[in-house]
């Protein structure tokens, strides 16, 4: 059954990623209204998100976010799937990074970088960074149950040669890039909500308390990473702009809980200066105080 429903989608993601932009915008605008006013694919949560992270706005404001994450959502969906045709030059065009000399910094220090990302705006086209540097890149990712779709995501997602790596593999890969000597960038997107049994901490996230992720902080300090938040901007629909923030090129001397802590605010910073683009959809403050 997962390899019939493979080989029916297929044809069809393939034929709308090799769509002009202008058209493929316009059935994202098409898909649009059917997931959010027929199938109203997570209006609940979405609703209840908005108005816990952010309370000073009004019920017309937040409606309005709302809708608009709605249409991004699509766009990033559909975004990913473009990935399967993009050429480099189409990409390098439509994904800019401000500041790569500072990753060229962080290769000269000889030692693996932690990536740091939110689910802001394009992660997906994060991945096209690992073109523009020696580190070999690596994003760790949450195995899909249909084994086929599971390599087809890997493989659009492995187009400029970075590796993926599911979440449970990822210390056993980190100690043998160590023992080799393979310097590596791991890109981590560590903003969404924990299982109670792996959460170690609490924390204030938009002003609400809730369970976080440590894993990249505590593995900075395993491995002694350097440390990278990069914030993704939306310039335009289509368009998006990266720039890489240090954290630290010394985790082992910060507090424990700090980097994470860090990586919350510059989070926060990038949600209240356009909410219409973080992900929504998740149910990031279903465990709180």
């Amino acid at each position: 059954m997962q390899l019939l429903i493979f080989l029916l989608a297929f044809p069809l993601l393939w034929i709308i990623s090799i769509l002009p932009f202008r058209i493929f915008y316009w059935f994202s605008d098409f898909i649009y209204l059917l997931v959010y006013y027929v199938i109203g694919y997570r209006k609940k949560t979405v609703k209840e998100n908005l108005a816990l992270a952010l309370p000073h706005l009004s019920d017309k404001e937040r409606l309005i976010i709302e809708k608009k994450s709605y249409h991004h959502l699509c766009d990033l969906f559909l975004e990913m799937i473009k990935t399967m045709s993009i050429s480099s030059e189409e990409m390098n065009k439509r994904f800019h990074i401000t500041n790569i000399e500072l990753v060229k910094e962080y290769e000269d220090k000889g030692k693996s970088t932690v990536l740091l990302a939110s689910h802001y705006a394009s992660w997906e086209w994060l991945l096209s960074i690992n073109a523009k540097t020696k580190f070999k890149g690596i994003g760790v990712y949450k195995k899909i149950a249909n084994k086929y779709f599971d390599k087809l995501i890997r493989n659009i997602r492995s187009k400029y040669d970075a590796e993926l790596v599911e979440t449970k593999k990822t210390i056993p890969l980190m100690a043998e890039n160590e023992k080799n000597g393979v310097l590596a960038m791991y890109g981590l997107a560590s903003d969404q909500s924990p299982k109670m049994n792996r959460a170690f901490h609490w924390d204030k996230f938009m002003g609400i308390e809730v369970p976080v992720h440590t894993g990249a902080e505590m593995l900075s300090k395993k491995y002694d990473l350097n440390v990278l938040f990069v914030k993704v901007k939306k310039v335009k629909r289509g368009f998006y702009e990266a720039t890489f923030i240090p954290i630290t090129d010394n985790p082992r001397s910060i507090p424990d809980f700090k980097i994470t802590d860090i990586f919350l605010r510059e989070v926060e910073k990038q949600i209240l200066e356009a909410p219409e683009y973080y992900f929504w959809t998740h149910k990031r403050w279903k465990h709180r105080r």
